[in-house]
């Protein structure tokens, strides 16, 4: 390292400081002000009058004695039943990571090693399918859905979130096993292993950054899907995307503001939460093209 890079001018790291700030800042307030809105109400929140209201919660203490109350969490979570969409939105996430990165890990890396030239043309149809849509190929699926009675539950919308995510998993994780030297697969064949167990014994642990990597995309796919789970999930099976655009009504449908403002935060925290507690694999199966034979 040369002494001009090891030792920047000061103008210059005071200026990352002061930008990487407000550049923080600016990418967190969204959530800072919509966390501390979910404790005013509406009058507050949503003040014409004098937006300082928003900070003092003037009407939220006349209304409940202090500037902040958990009425929009107790509306949202009691009276509305949050909860069930919490418990909903986690079975469709854990059904739709463990089928997508099960089938995708088996064929992912069946391409990696295929020399055949198909192997593109499969990956670029697999790409143009993921670049539809969703609500295009939603409502295929409809008419057969009406037809057998199965529409509304859980497990249609699981393998609708499926098929739809494949694609996209199929090709992070063919990227990530491409980076693998097929030596290693061949030196377990030597030591007497089949092809499976080389898969599962020398390749998987080398590739775990990998899928936990595109795990993790994988559930916030099908963890932020609002056109999927909205069409075909009934009210009571509502994951809780669609609940809380629900709490915001409609035309003819009168809503809560604060129930989703609150429900909003709620579903906000766990991916916090998530990300930080995977993120040293995140950042591993990001770099995991640094793998060398």
């Amino acid at each position: 390292m040369s002494t001009q890079a090891k030792y920047r001018p000061t103008w210059l790291k005071i200026g990352s400081v002061v930008f990487i700030a407000v550049w923080l800042i600016i990418a967190a307030f969204p959530f800072i002000w919509t966390l501390w809105g979910s404790f005013k109400i509406e009058l507050d929140f949503f003040s014409i009058a004098d937006w300082t209201n928003a900070f003092y919660g003037r009407n939220t203490e006349a209304t409940y004695g202090s500037p902040f109350t958990l009425a929009g969490y107790e509306g949202a979570w009691i009276k509305e039943g949050f909860g069930q969409n919490v418990i909903n939105t986690f079975i469709v996430c854990f059904f739709v990571v463990a089928t997508s990165l099960t089938i995708g890990t088996l064929g992912a890396y069946a391409l990696s090693r295929s020399s055949y030239n198909y192997v593109f043309w499969l990956l670029i149809t697999a790409l143009i399918f993921r670049a539809i849509p969703p609500i295009t190929l939603v409502s295929g699926y409809l008419p057969p859905f009406f037809q057998y009675n199965v529409w509304g539950f859980l497990p249609t919308a699981i393998i609708v979130l499926v098929a739809i995510n494949q694609p996209f998993t199929l090709w992070m994780l063919n990227s990530f096993f491409q980076k693998i030297p097929q030596d290693l697969d061949e030196s377990a064949k030597v030591d007497g292993c089949t092809q499976f167990q080389a898969f599962r014994l020398v390749i998987m642990p080398v590739m775990w950054p990998g899928v936990i990597t595109t795990g993790l995309f994988s559930f916030l796919l099908a963890y932020n899907d609002f056109a999927v789970t909205s069409m075909l999930l009934a009210e009571s099976n509502r994951t809780m995307i669609p609940a809380i655009n629900a709490f915001l009504g409609t035309t003819q449908t009168e809503g809560n503001v604060m129930f989703a403002v609150a429900a909003v935060v709620s579903a906000t925290v766990p991916l916090f939460i998530l990300v930080m507690f995977f993120q040293r694999q995140i950042v591993s199966g990001l770099t995991a093209g640094a793998v060398k034979g």
